[in-house]
This record gives C-alpha cells, structure tokens and sequence, in this order.
C-alpha cells in the first residue's frame, strides 16, 4: 500500500512539475525576456542565460522537494567555473539538460530547431541565443565562433536522448566543433537509475522507484589526448568521435561513486 501511494503520488508530482515549468517558460518567453529586451544592457542574451540557470534551478529543486527524483553531482564547481571548453555530455533524460544548464549560468548550447518553433520554448532559446542544428555546415562555424568569446558551450554528442541498453552513437558534429575550435573538452556523465523520461517515453511513464540522476563531471581533455593529429578534417572528425565513444562507454560502464 505505501510503495503504490508512494507511486502515485509521484506520478500526480510528475504532471505538476511539467505543468509548472510549462507555465514558466511561457512567462520567461511572453512577459520577462521581452521586458529585458528593452531595459537590459547590451550583454542581452548573457543576462537571459543567467536567468534561465537560475529558473531551471528552481525548476529542479521542487523535483527533488515533491520526491519525483534526487539528483547528485559530482565536481559542480567544474561546471560553475569552467570558461572557454566544451562541454560534452550523453543525454539518457530529459532532464539532463537542464541540471546542467542550472550549474553553468553562462553557458552556451546547441538545440533543436523544433524548440524554436515551441509555443513555451521559443523565447527561451532565441533570448539566450542558443544555437541551432538546423544547417551542420554553419553549426560548426557558430560554435567555434560562440566558444571563442571565452564561456562554455554544452553540447550532447549523440544528438538526441539516448534508448536504454543500447551503445552510445556519437555524431561527427561535436567532433567537428571540438576540431576547429581548438579548446579543451571537459567531459560530463551522466547515469540515471531507474530510467526514466527516455526517449519517446510519455511523462506519465515513471519508473516504480523514484530515479536518481547522477551527474559526474571528469577532468578537461585535449584532443591530442585523444587522438593523433594531424589528419584531414573528415578522417579526424571520424576518429574523434569514435574516441569520445570509447571514452564515454568506457567511463559510464563503471559504477558513479558519491564524492566522500
């Protein structure tokens, strides 16, 4: 009887969660963002960003208060105080994305056209100026250009939400901008335990448990660090992004450990 309220009560959580962040997208993008538009300093978007950091914070804290999951990170303050890197992650949640958009208030980040077009996002994303994945070709240079003035640029790899119990599969285009940027990559994993807001999964979906989600920041890595240099663009990009492969798979197969 107390495992099923307990279900329940997750499941009504879950909605109420959704439904709040919903609302309050609406407002950053109907009411806040455009009032910033107009009284705010040049540094526009920085302003935005910071204040999307601070919202998602929110956002995850009453998640974590009504019990629908617990989150744990491991070496936040690399987050906090990384500057000019890039910030590779693997994307098993929906929720992912937006812990670590909490944990780095000037971040950059590469999204889905789709949420340009999102009645609740779109004046998230276009007051941050988040860059889009619509044309590859101009993704590149945008990134390498949006790196260069010196804050981190978080982008996930494998460019959607991965599926449950199958390998990672990296696209080329992190390799790309990690190429041509020329910065160091501060490698981020993330484990959640049950899965839960998966890919294609429904919200109403919620594993019988409530999840956890464990984020573990590991150390910067130089591409040389990685790989040979060297080569032509293409051939480096493919043998990037099988390295970050190996990497991530190879890292995400131990056990996160809790810092003591």
């Amino acid at each position: 009887m107390k495992a099923n309220i307990n279900y329940y009560w997750r499941l009504v959580a879950t909605g109420g969660c959704f439904l709040v962040f919903g609302i309050g997208a609406l407002i950053l993008s109907a009411v806040v963002f455009p009032i910033m538009q107009i009284i705010s300093s040049p540094k526009k978007a920085t302003r935005a960003r910071w204040v999307i950091s601070k919202v998602f914070g929110i956002f995850l804290w009453l998640m974590q208060t009504t019990g629908v999951m617990r989150l744990e990170v491991i070496g936040a303050d690399k987050l906090r105080n990384c500057r000019n890197v890039l910030v590779l992650a693997n994307h098993p949640t929906l929720i992912d994305v937006i812990a670590l958009i909490s944990l780095m208030p000037n971040a950059s980040c590469v999204v889905k056209r789709a949420l340009w077009r999102n009645p609740f996002m779109w004046g998230v994303v276009r007051a941050a100026n988040y860059i889009s994945n619509l044309e590859p070709e101009a993704l590149v240079q945008d990134c390498a250009a949006d790196i260069k003035t010196g804050q981190p640029l978080l982008i996930f790899p494998e460019g959607t939400r991965s599926v449950p119990g199958r390998a990672l599969k990296f696209r080329r285009g992190a390799a790309y901008i990690a190429l041509s940027s020329d910065v160091p990559i501060l490698p981020v994993l993330i484990r959640c335990d049950p899965p839960t807001l998966t890919k294609g999964a429904k919200w109403y979906k919620i594993p019988n448990k409530q999840a956890h989600l464990l984020i573990e920041v590991k150390d910067v890595v130089n591409v040389s660090q990685l790989m040979a240099l060297g080569d032509p663009p293409a051939i480096a990009a493919r043998k990037l992004t099988l390295a970050l492969e190996k990497y991530f798979s190879q890292e995400l197969s131990t056990n996160g450990k809790s810092a003591p």
